[in-house]
């Protein structure tokens, strides 16, 4: 079987799956409640609207990895809108492209609602990641967890 990626509201029988990935890896360390993830992703990324959205990789029925598009993602920024945020693909799934994938349909995604300017946030040990998908990294050490702030453009034709 090969990856298929497509948007959440497609597919939102995978909602609980990416809301489980996204509360293991940045909320449930925080103390917030899974039910308030998924929640949250039930009620905004299954919304009609350019922003936000979700993507979601699978191999027929089996979830493979997210990657999501929000107005905000970095309390330091405000001013920055939109970002790609809650990049995540399950290890038995990694290594295969499907990370820089999703990253690539997600900054796709906002450029066609209209977005000139995308932008993400990476811990330094994910910089090379977004790097060589042709990101470009604008600021460093921002916020306590020190993340690097990178940019993508809309391609120009």
């Amino acid at each position: 079987m090969t990856i298929a990626i497509c948007d959440l509201r497609e597919r939102p029988e995978f909602a609980g799956a990416v809301g489980d990935r996204i509360w293991r890896a940045w909320w449930e360390p925080q103390g917030v409640p899974l039910s308030y993830i998924v929640g949250r992703i039930e009620t905004e990324d299954l919304a009609e609207g350019a922003i936000p959205f979700a993507l979601v990789a699978h191999e027929g029925d089996t979830f493979a990895g997210t990657a999501s598009v929000i107005v905000d993602d970095l309390e330091e920024r405000p001013q920055y809108t939109p970002w790609i945020a809650a990049v995540w693909v399950d290890p038995q799934f990694r290594s295969r492209g499907i990370g820089g994938e999703l990253v690539n349909r997600a900054a796709a995604g906002a450029f066609a609602a209209g977005f000139q300017r995308v932008y993400l946030n990476a811990l330094k040990r994910r910089t090379s990641f977004y790097e060589g998908l042709g990101w470009t990294r604008i600021e460093e050490d921002v916020g306590k967890a020190a993340v690097s702030v990178f940019i993508r453009d809309v391609p120009v034709r």
